[in-house]
């Protein structure tokens, strides 16, 4: 992770203005019959271009790599807990900022917190699926931690890590809004996003990526009314204020980052979403089939039932699972995400034993 991979897509001028061109599309889709809305909305867009940026923290050191991959060291005395974020957007969701860093505050509480940084290899991977990353990334870089960890993955990055956990000892499993069930999603959202494979494939298929910009129209086309209300509000925020500082960087964070090399993306579309693999106990890395009811380590799922991106029916169905009431990012870094994500985890992974 490096300053630059936290630049903001929308404004940056060295990238083609293509999320501006998907976001006014659908602004006029959503707003033709109230000339009103659409001014707010683009009241709240021009904000949020012009706003000033809070400068990121600092990454943090990395130990080891793997193919453009990474692990960053956030310390702590304690046993390590492994983060594995999603392939799609940054993995500084879980490092924001001061005050709304999950990794930081972990590591305060006396763990050992390690995080996967995917990087920006997407060119260099772009023959690795999902579940090859996992094999070729997470496992070596597991086995150089030196002792099990506990795997803590949020969104696809916790559906990788019920992989990893099958493969690896560790101490424990613990996931954040992780799909596994695609069957259980919207079958007008799995219809989405099979339209915007189809259009997608052959294109992904002659760079070897998956651009960003499909991911972000499908994000957005999962509630356009919502993404549309959202900006509506900036509008009306004080420059200064807090609210309006973590809207600009959850903005920053949800346009961002690479490219999706093209076997994960057609793993994801096809092998996920469309088959339903890991649902179907129909997915394997390495030869080895997947199930997270196979697993012997104690297991912990954090799901929210207001979450758009991974409904609660979809995530990991087995193991302990707490349920909250927030959305898929505000789960993590929302103004009570310490209460009901950060400190029940820390008491979870404090309780395991060491051995």
């Amino acid at each position: 992770m490096t300053d630059s991979s936290l630049a903001p897509n929308l404004t940056a001028p060295q990238q083609k203005p293509r999320p501006l061109t998907l976001f006014l599309e659908m602004l006029r889709s959503e707003t033709a019959h109230d000339p009103q809305r659409m001014a707010r909305a683009l009241r709240g867009l021009r904000a949020y271009q012009e706003a000033t940026r809070t400068p990121p923290p600092e990454p943090m050191p990395a130990v080891a790599g793997r193919r453009g991959a990474c692990l960053r060291d956030y310390g702590g005395p304690g046993a390590p807990v492994l983060f594995i974020p999603s392939l799609i957007n940054p993995p500084n969701i879980l490092d924001l900022s001061a005050e709304r860093s999950l990794l930081r505050w972990l590591a305060a509480q006396g763990h050992h917190v390690l995080l996967l940084d995917w990087g920006h290899a997407s060119r260099e991977r772009r023959e690795l699926s999902v579940g090859g990353h996992v094999e070729e990334i997470v496992l070596p870089l597991l086995q150089s931690v030196g002792e099990k960890p506990v795997l803590a993955g949020y969104c696809l990055g916790g559906t990788m890590a019920v992989a990893a956990a099958s493969l690896a000892p560790v101490r424990g499993l613990a996931t954040m809004a992780a799909p596994w069930r695609f069957a259980a999603y919207p079958e007008t959202a799995r219809a989405m996003l099979a339209a915007l494979w189809t259009g997608a494939r052959t294109e992904t298929r002659r760079l070897g990526v998956l651009p960003m910009e499909v991911l972000q129209c499908a994000f957005w086309n999962l509630d356009p009314s919502r993404t549309i209300a959202k900006f509506e509000a900036f509008a009306d925020f004080a420059p200064d204020s807090r609210e309006a500082r973590d809207f600009v960087m959850l903005e920053d964070w949800a346009n961002d980052g690479p490219p999706l090399p093209a076997a994960a993306a057609r793993e994801i579309f096809e092998g996920f979403f469309e088959q339903d693999r890991p649902g179907r106990e129909q997915w394997s890395v390495g030869g080895a089939g997947i199930d997270p009811a196979t697993l012997s380590c104690p297991q912990l799922h954090l799901v929210s039932r207001a979450d758009r991106i991974v409904p609660e029916a979809a995530c990991v169905p087995t193991g302990e699972r707490l349920v909250l009431d927030r959305g898929h990012v505000g789960m993590v870094v929302g103004s009570r995400a310490r209460a009901l994500l950060w400190e029940p985890l820390h008491r979870w992974v404090s309780q395991l034993r060491t051995s």
